[in-house]
């Protein structure tokens, strides 16, 4: 809480009026992490597009919430589970399984279990941004997943 105090440019007694404990401050960051990403995700109309765009499109939504979506991404700390999965998970996944719908994404590991690893790669990412700048971070976490988990080439026996 002295952490958020300093960074806001208040007093701690002062964020203690908004916030009476560290799990109401994190909720309250949750939800707006929750509200800031689902209106991001929506808007970058990731289903009209192809696929590559979609995910980059994707990850820029997600890179622009910045910290608060590192806050989100852990799972003690969703405000609303149902929301969470509504917003956020469920247009990703839906990517995810358009891409191997089309023959465009390995089809071996399940659709929940790459959206979570894109999850992860962006929370990674994002701890890095600082010294990456926003577009190095949003094309290297892309290409990172994209290449991941692209279709596998036949490795001969």
């Amino acid at each position: 809480m002295a952490d958020v105090a300093v960074a806001a440019g208040m007093a701690r007694a002062t964020v203690y009026r908004y916030f009476p404990n560290r799990e109401a401050l994190l909720e309250a960051l949750g939800r707006a992490a929750v509200d800031e990403a689902g209106e991001r995700l929506q808007a970058g109309r990731l289903q009209e597009i192809p696929v590559p765009d979609a995910f980059e499109r994707a990850v820029r939504a997600l890179v622009a919430v910045g910290d608060y979506f590192v806050v989100v991404s852990r799972e003690s700390t969703r405000p609303d589970p149902e929301d969470y999965e509504r917003r956020v998970a469920a247009p990703l996944r839906e990517l995810v399984e358009r891409a191997q719908s089309l023959g465009e994404m390995r089809d071996d590991l399940p659709a929940s279990w790459l959206m979570e690893s894109l999850i992860g790669i962006v929370v990674s990412g994002l701890q890095m941004r600082p010294s990456l700048g926003v577009e190095d971070t949003v094309a290297g976490i892309t290409s990172l997943f994209l290449d991941g988990a692209g279709l596998r080439a036949d490795v001969p026996g």
